[in-house]
C-alpha cells in the first residue's frame, strides 16, 4: 500500500493548485486510504483537510514542509538562503510541537520566508517524523553540489534530532538534478542505515493541471508565460500518481513504497470539535461566576425596568438559565468587562450589533442599549438552546480608539492569550480572468472585455456566467485565446490568493494562543493561521471588535455641543421618537445620516415617509437586494392600511408592523411558532435551513409545518392544519417563507443600527453645525465628501469659515459668529500640514496666546522640539511647505502688521525670507555651541520688507484654496449658477456614490446622465484612426469627474470645450472595476441651455434616467420602481437605450464597437500617463544634483546612530560621516540624506560646531 506524504494543497498560496476536496476525491478514486498535507511553511488548511478526509473515510496525516536555515534570528542578506524539510505529526504532542515551530517561523524567523533553525527543530522534535524533502532539502542540495561529507553530517544531525523518525526521501519527476541526487541519496541511506521513503511532490491533481499551476506561479511572481526569466517547474509530473506509477519510479526499493503506508498509519492526530475552550473571567477566589453575572444583571435591571415588570423578569430568568446551562457565563462577563472599560475611558461604543441586541441579559449588562421587549427582538435568534453554537456578540467601537480596547483585553488576559484572526482573499470570477489574462499575455482590452461580460452579482462564478451570458459563451467559443483563458481561469477560480488580517476578529484563549492554533504575521500583526469559521469549530472564542466611524462622529458632535454651552448628553440620552427627526428623514435630508445617506435610499425614504423608529428598522431591512421587491407593497400598505391583506388572520399580529410584508428573519420564526406550534429554538433551525436552501431538510420541515410531527405518540410539532390553518394556505405560506428566508434581514441588527441612524439624524436636526463639523472630521482626506458637506452647509445657511492660524484646531470645529454657529476649517485638512505641525501650532498658541503676525508665527514656531524632560526631539515640524500651504488656504488672512492687513500675495512673497530670518536668529541663540566662531560678532538678520502687492483676484484665491485643501472654502466658482445646478437631475457627487451601491455595475453602467458644471481641464489626443478626441474634467459644487469626448462629438461641440467653460453635459456613465466612474459624452450645451428634448428619451425629466435604464434603480424623484434582479436569462435581460433606438444587451453590436473604441483610448491614455511619469522621474533625477554636502565628524562608530538620527531628513543633500578612530569617511544611505537648507542646530548641539560642516557645491 502507498500513501502520498508530500502534498501541497491550495493553501500553498499561488503555488499549490490542488483543491482539498478534489484532491481527496482523487485519493479515494486511486483506492488509497490515507494522505498527508504538507503545505509550504503554513498550516492554513490542516483542519479543512482533516474534516474532508474523515468524511471520505481517509486517514489524514497532518504535516508541513517547513523552511530551515542555520540561524532563524539572522536576517541579513547572507542568511537569505533556506532549505526545505518535511515534518509529519505522529500524535498530539507532535501536533503541538509543529504548531510551535510553524508559529516561531513567522513570529521570530520570518525573512522572506518563515524559517526555523536546527536548535528550534531539536527543542520541538518530540512526536514528529522528519523526511529529507525535495531537491530544496538540505541533504539533497548538498549532494547535488557534490558535498557528500557535509550531507552526511547533516543526516547525522537529523538522526540525532529525530531518533528512529528520520527518513531519506526519494523523488523522481524526470528532472536532471534528481537523476544525479537519487543514487547519492540511496548510497547515503544505506551507509548510515537510514530508512527510505518514496514521495511525489504533489502540487496539482492530474497531469492536465500542470499548465494551470504554471499560470498560478506566474501570478505569484508577477511574470507572464513568455518571460524566459520566470520561475518554472520544468516538469509536468507533480501530480497525484497512482500506487503503480509510484512503484515504477523506484522498482529496486520496494521498502521505500511500503514505508509510506507505515508512516501514515503511525500518525494519529485527532481534533476535538465538541469541547469549548473559553477563557475564564478573572474573579476573586471563591466568587461564583454565575452569581456574579446575576448580580450585574440585577443592577442593570433596576435602572432599565420597574420591579413589577413581570415580562422582563421572566425573560431575564429564562435567558440566564439558558446561558448558564450552555456554559456561556464567562463569555458574557468578558464582553461586559471590556465594554465597561470602554465606556469608563471615553471610548464610544455602539448600541449593539447583530442578533445579540435580542438579549435582555446583554441589555441589563449595558452591552446593548435597545430594549428587546419593546421592539419584539428574539433571544433565540441569538442563542438557541436547541442549536449548540458559540454566542456571537459583535461590538462597534469608535474607529480611532478601537485598538485601546483590544490592548486592554490583551493586558487583562495576557498578550499571548489574544490574537487577531486571518482571512483569505480568493480569486473571484472577474479577478481570476484578469490575473490569467495578464499571465497569458492577452491585451488589456481583450481581458477587460471578457471580464465585463461576467455579470456583477454576489457569489457569481464563471460557470454561472457562461450559463447567463450568451455573449460570453459565444466569445469563448469563437476565440481560441479567450477559450484558453476561460479554461485556466475556471481551474483556478476560488483558490486562495493571499492572506490578510480580519478587519475586526479577535481571538481570546484560556492558554497561550499558540497552544491551540498556529500563528503567522501579516504586516507585523500577529494573526492566527486558521480563519474565523475554523476557530469556532475548534471551540475557541472569537469576537468582533469593529471600528465604526459614525460613533466617532456622534461623540465628536456631542463634545462640540457641550463646548458651545449646550446640554451634556450621552448617545443614549437621544430620544428615538422626536417628530422633527422623522420630518427631515421623510424629506430625504439624509446627508451624513448613518445607513440612510445614499441617493437610492433617500428616494425610498421620501416615498415611505417614516414616522417612527419601527419604520427606520424596516427601511434599513428593506433597502437591500431581495427585500427591495417588497418596497412598493410596503409603501402602499403604509399609505393605505386597508389595502393590506393576510393569507390568514393569525399572520396579522406578526406582519402588521411591516404592512403585511415579510421583512425580518424573526418574522419567519414567529410564523412557524404561532401558526404551526414550533418551539422558538426549533423555529430558528427551520429559518436557518430555509436560508441555506437545504432541499432534504426543507421537504421534511414542510411536512412538519403543515401536518406536524409526532414521535412515540407524543406531539413534538402540532402543525398548521392542527392549529386551524387550511392546508393550501399552509403550503403557500411555507413556500413564500422559503423563497424569502435567504433574503430576510436580522431585525435585532437593523434595530441596533436604527438607533445609530436616529442618533445621527437627531444631531443633524437640532445641532447641525457641530454634527456637520464632526462629519467632516471623519472624512478628512476625502476631498469629495468634504466638498459635498461644505455645499450642504452653505445651502442650509451654515457658514464654513476658512482655516485660521489663530482659530483653527486639529479638526473642524464650531464657533459662534454673530450669535450663529459656524464651522471653522481644520488645519489638518490642509495639504502638507501634518498632524505634528498642527499639534505644535495649537500647543504654542494655547501656551503663549494668539500669533500677532507672520513674523511672530515664524519666530515662535522655528524652535526645535524638546521633551518635557528637556531632551531634544528634533527640529520644528513647521516647514516652509507647510507655511506656504497655510497661506494659500487663507489661514493667515486678516492678520495685520503695524495695523495694516497683509494679503496672500504679500505673505507668499515674504514667508521664506521670514522663516530664514527666524531660523538664523534661533541658531545664534544656541548657547555654548559656537566654538569655531566665538571671535566673530553676532550677525543680525533683518526682517523682510513687506512688498506693495495688490490682493489677488477672488478666483485666484479660490484656486489657491482648492490647490491646498482640495475644496473651495471662501466661495465657489459656480456660486452664481447654484440655482441652475440645483434644477439638474443629478450632481457629480451623487453620481459617484452610485458605484458604492449593491450591484452598481450591472445596474448603472451605460446609464444616461445629465450633469452641469465647469470644465477645469481639457486635453486632446489623436486616436489610432487619426481622429481627435478630448479628455475633460467636469466639476460641479460637489465633486469632479473625467469625461471622454470621442471625435464625432468633439467635432460637433468643440466650441464649448475649453477650460473654465460652464456647460451642461449629456452622456453615458461608464463603471469599470477598480476605476473611478467616467462619462462618455454624447452632447454639450451652455449651462443655461437644456437639450434634453432633442436627445434620446432617457435624458428627459426625473433624475435623467429611467428605472429600466438603471436596471431597477430608484429612478425619479418622488417615484419608486421595483428593482430588477442583477442577473437574468439573456432573453429577459433589461432593454438598454442607445442612440435613440431600443436594443437588447445581447444585440449590442454598435455599443460594443464604441466600448472597444473606449478601451483603446483608455489603454493609450494609461500608456501615455505611464510614459510621462517615467519621463518626469528621469527629469527629476537629472535635475536633482546636490546643491550642498553635509560633513559630520564623530570619534568612533558608537556615535554613528545619534549623528545620523539628528540629520534633518529630506534625501536632497548627501551626508558624509568621518570616523576619527578609523580614519574613514562613509557616505550615508540616501534615506539619511539631509533636506535642502537644513537646520543643523541640533547637530551642532550634539557634536559641536567644529564637527559639523555644510559645504555648498559649485
Amino acid at each position: 500500500m502507498f500513501t502520498h506524504l508530500h502534498v501541497h494543497t491550495e493553501y500553498s498560496l499561488l503555488d499549490g493548485a490542488s483543491r482539498i476536496t478534489k484532491l481527496l476525491d482523487r485519493v479515494k478514486e486511486l483506492g488509497m486510504d490515507s494522505c498527508a498535507i504538507t503545505d509550504h511553511g503554513v498550516m492554513f488548511g490542516v483542519i479543512d483537510f482533516y474534516r474532508e478526509a474523515q468524511k471520505r473515510g481517509i486517514h489524514p496525516v497532518i504535516g508541513c514542509e517547513v523552511y530551515t536555515c542555520p540561524n532563524h534570528l539572522d536576517k541579513t542578506s547572507a542568511s537569505r538562503e533556506y532549505n526545505h524539510l518535511i515534518l509529519l505529526c505522529k500524535n498530539q504532542i507532535g501536533y503541538q510541537n509543529l504548531i510551535k515551530l510553524v508559529s516561531l517561523g513567522f513570529t521570530e524567523g520570518f525573512y522572506y520566508k518563515p524559517r526555523v533553525d536546527h536548535e528550534l527543530l531539536r527543542k520541538y522534535s518530540e512526536g514528529l517524523i522528519c523526511l529529507s524533502a525535495c531537491l530544496s532539502g538540505e541533504i539533497p542540495s548538498l549532494l547535488r553540489d557534490g558535498r557528500y561529507d557535509d550531507a552526511r553530517a547533516a543526516a547525522q544531525r537529523f538522526m540525532e534530532i529525530y531518533p528512529d523518525n528520520f527518513y531519506i526521501e526519494l523523488q523522481d519527476h524526470r528532472l536532471t538534478d534528481e537523476k544525479i541526487v537519487f543514487p547519492r541519496l540511496v548510497k547515503l541511506a544505506k551507509e548510515m542505515n537510514i530508512p527510505l521513503v518514496l514521495t511525489n511532490d504533489v502540487h496539482y491533481i492530474g497531469p492536465e493541471d500542470a499548465a494551470a499551476q504554471e499560470v498560478l506561479m506566474c501570478i505569484q511572481t508577477g511574470k507572464t508565460l513568455d518571460d524566459t526569466s520566470r520561475m518554472r517547474m520544468e516538469t509536468d509530473q507533480l501530480y497525484m500518481k497512482s500506487e503503480s506509477e509510484m512503484a515504477a519510479l523506484a522498482p529496486n526499493y520496494p521498502e521505500a513504497l511500503e514505508n509510506t503506508y507505515k508512516i501514515a498509519h503511525s500518525c494519529n492526530v485527532e481534533f476535538d470539535f465538541k469541547s469549548r475552550h473559553l477563557p475564564k473571567y478573572p474573579l476573586p477566589e471563591g466568587t461564583d461566576p454565575y452569581e456574579f453575572l446575576r448580580a450585574r444583571c440585577e443592577e442593570g435591571f433596576k435602572t432599565r425596568y420597574s420591579e413589577d415588570n413581570t415580562a422582563a423578569r421572566e425573560r431575564l430568568e429564562y435567558e440566564l438559565g439558558v446561558i448558564s446551562s450552555m456554559g456561556f457565563v464567562d463569555y458574557f462577563l468578558i464582553v461586559w468587562d471590556f465594554i465597561k472599560y470602554a465606556k469608563e475611558h471615553d471610548i464610544p461604543v455602539g448600541p449593539g450589533r447583530g442578533s445579540g441586541a435580542g438579549s435582555i441579559v446583554a441589555y441589563t449588562l449595558n452591552i446593548t442599549m435597545l430594549d428587546p421587549l419593546k421592539y419584539d427582538l428574539l433571544f433565540e435568534r441569538f442563542l438557541n438552546p436547541e442549536r449548540v453554537t458559540m454566542p456571537d456578540i459583535d461590538v462597534d467601537f469608535c474607529y480611532e480608539k478601537r485598538q485601546r480596547v483590544i490592548d486592554y483585553v490583551a493586558s487583562k488576559y495576557g498578550e499571548d492569550h489574544v490574537s487577531q484572526i486571518i482571512t483569505f482573499g480568493t480569486m473571484a470570477a472577474r479577478g481570476v480572468i484578469r490575473d490569467v489574462g495578464r499571465v497569458l499575455g492577452l491585451t488589456y482590452g481583450d481581458v477587460d472585455r471578457v471580464a465585463k461580460l461576467v455579470p456583477a452579482a454576489p457569489d457569481m462564478t464563471l460557470d454561472k456566467a457562461m450559463e447567463l451570458s450568451s455573449d460570453l459563451k459565444a466569445l469563448v467559443a469563437s476565440d481560441s485565446n479567450i477559450g484558453k483563458l476561460m479554461q485556466i481561469a475556471r481551474q483556478l477560480e476560488g483558490l486562495p490568493r493571499h492572506s490578510s488580517t480580519h478587519a475586526a476578529g479577535v481571538l481570546i484563549t484560556s492558554k497561550p494562543v499558540s497552544d491551540y492554533v498556529p500563528l503567522q504575521t501579516n504586516d507585523s500583526v500577529i494573526t492566527t493561521q486558521f480563519p474565523m469559521g475554523t476557530l469556532e469549530a475548534l471551540g475557541l472564542l472569537k469576537m468582533d471588535f469593529l471600528g465604526l466611524r459614525t460613533l466617532t462622529v456622534i461623540s465628536d458632535a456631542l463634545h462640540m455641543v457641550r463646548d458651545m454651552g449646550g446640554p451634556d448628553m450621552k448617545p443614549e440620552d437621544i430620544p428615538l421618537d422626536d417628530p422633527a427627526v422623522y420630518d427631515i428623514i421623510s424629506r430625504g435630508d439624509t446627508d451624513g445620516i448613518f445607513q440612510l445617506e445614499g441617493s437610492g435610499m433617500r428616494s425610498f425614504l421620501t416615498n415611505m415617509k417614516p414616522e417612527s423608529f419601527s419604520d427606520i428598522i424596516a427601511a434599513i431591512s428593506l433597502y437591500r437586494p431581495g427585500p427591495m421587491e417588497s418596497i412598493p407593497r410596503y409603501i402602499a400598505g403604509k399609505q393605505d392600511p386597508s389595502s393590506v391583506t393576510y393569507l390568514h388572520e393569525k399572520l396579522r399580529p406578526i406582519l402588521q408592523e411591516t404592512n403585511g410584508c415579510m421583512v425580518y428573519q424573526e418574522q419567519v420564526m414567529q410564523i412557524v411558532r404561532d401558526l404551526a406550534g414550533y418551539s422558538m429554538g426549533r423555529s430558528d433551525l427551520v429559518r436557518r435551513a430555509m436560508a441555506k436552501k437545504k432541499k432534504s431538510v426543507m421537504a421534511e420541515e414542510k411536512e412538519y409545518f403543515i401536518h406536524g410531527l409526532e414521535k412515540d405518540g407524543q406531539i413534538i410539532v402540532p402543525g398548521a392544519v392542527r392549529m386551524g390553518v387550511p392546508e393550501k394556505i399552509a403550503e403557500q405560506l411555507f413556500d413564500e417563507m422559503s423563497a424569502f428566508a435567504s433574503y430576510a434581514f436580522n431585525k435585532s441588527h437593523a434595530a441596533a443600527y436604527g438607533v445609530v441612524a436616529v442618533e445621527t439624524a437627531y444631531l443633524k436636526c437640532h445641532y447641525t453645525a457641530p454634527f456637520m463639523a464632526a462629519l467632516m472630521n471623519s472624512v478628512i482626506g476625502n476631498e469629495d465628501k468634504i466638498s459635498q458637506y461644505i455645499q450642504y452647509c452653505r445651502k442650509h445657511d451654515i457658514s464654513v469659515l476658512p482655516p485660521s492660524i489663530n482659530k483653527s484646531r486639529t479638526g473642524f470645529s464650531v464657533e459662534l459668529v454673530n450669535g450663529k454657529p459656524a464651522i471653522r476649517f481644520s488645519l489638518s485638512a490642509i495639504k502638507a500640514v501634518g498632524r505634528p505641525c498642527v499639534d505644535a501650532i495649537v500647543a504654542n498658541r494655547e501656551a503663549r496666546g494668539e500669533f500677532r503676525d507672520l513674523f511672530d508665527f515664524c519666530d515662535r514656531m522655528s524652535s526645535p522640539r524638546f521633551s518635557a524632560a528637556g531632551k531634544y526631539e528634533g527640529p520644528s515640524p513647521v516647514n516652509k511647505r507647510a507655511v506656504e500651504s497655510m497661506i494659500k488656504s487663507g489661514a493667515f488672512d486678516h492678520m495685520t502688521t503695524g495695523g495694516k492687513e497683509i494679503n496672500r500675495a504679500q505673505l507668499l512673497e515674504i514667508y521664506e525670507s521670514t522663516m530664514d530670518a527666524a531660523s538664523s536668529k534661533r541658531k545664534n541663540q544656541v548657547s555654548g555651541q559656537m566654538s569655531l566662531f566665538d571671535a566673530m560678532p553676532e550677525i543680525e538678520v533683518p526682517l523682510p520688507t513687506i512688498p506693495d502687492l495688490p490682493t489677488p483676484p477672488h478666483r485666484m484665491m479660490l484656486s489657491m484654496e482648492k490647490e491646498t485643501t482640495g475644496v473651495y472654502i471662501s466661495g465657489h466658482p459656480l456660486d452664481e449658477y447654484r440655482d441652475t445646478l440645483d434644477k439638474l437631475p443629478l450632481t457629480i457627487g451623487e453620481l459617484k456614490e452610485l458605484k458604492s451601491e449593491n450591484e452598481a455595475e450591472a445596474r448603472y453602467d451605460q446609464m444616461r446622465v445629465t450633469l452641469g458644471g465647469i470644465i477645469i481641464s481639457s486635453n486632446t489626443k489623436v486616436t489610432r484612426s487619426g481622429g481627435v478626441m478630448a479628455f475633460i474634467t467636469l466639476e460641479d459644487m460637489t465633486s469632479s469627474i473625467e469625461c471622454l469626448v470621442f471625435p464625432k462629438v468633439l467635432e460637433q461641440y468643440n466650441g464649448l470645450i475649453s477650460t473654465d467653460k460652464l456647460v451642461r453635459l449629456y452622456g453615458k456613465l461608464s463603471l469599470r472595476e477598480d476605476e473611478e466612474p467616467k462619462v462618455l459624452v454624447e452632447a454639450l450645451s451652455d449651462i443655461g441651455e437644456d437639450l434634453s428634448q432633442q436627445l434620446p428619451p432617457s435624458y428627459a425629466g426625473g433624475r435623467g434616467f429611467s428605472a429600466r435604464d438603471a436596471g431597477g434603480a430608484y429612478a425619479q424623484k418622488g417615484a419608486v420602481a421595483a428593482p430588477q434582479p442583477a442577473v437574468q436569462n439573456a432573453a429577459e435581460q433589461p432593454m438598454r437605450k442607445y442612440s435613440g433606438r431600443v436594443m437588447t444587451v445581447s444585440d449590442n453590436v454598435v455599443a460594443s464597437a464604441e466600448r472597444l473604441a473606449e478601451d483603446e483610448v483608455i489603454i493609450r491614455r494609461r500608456i501615455e500617463m505611464a510614459t510621462q511619469h517615467i519621463r518626469d522621474k528621469a527629469a527629476k533625477h537629472t535635475a536633482a544634483q546636490p546643491t550642498a554636502k553635509l560633513y559630520l565628524r564623530i570619534p568612533d562608530r558608537s556615535r554613528m546612530e545619534e549623528a545620523v538620527r539628528l540629520v534633518p531628513k529630506g534625501a536632497a543633500i548627501p551626508v558624509y560621516v568621518h570616523i576619527v578612530s578609523e580614519n574613514a569617511t562613509l557616505l550615508a544611505p540616501k534615506e539619511y540624506w539631509a533636506r535642502l537648507n537644513p537646520d543643523i542646530t541640533a547637530l551642532i548641539g550634539a557634536l559641536g560646531d567644529a564637527n559639523v560642516k555644510l559645504v555648498k557645491c559649485q
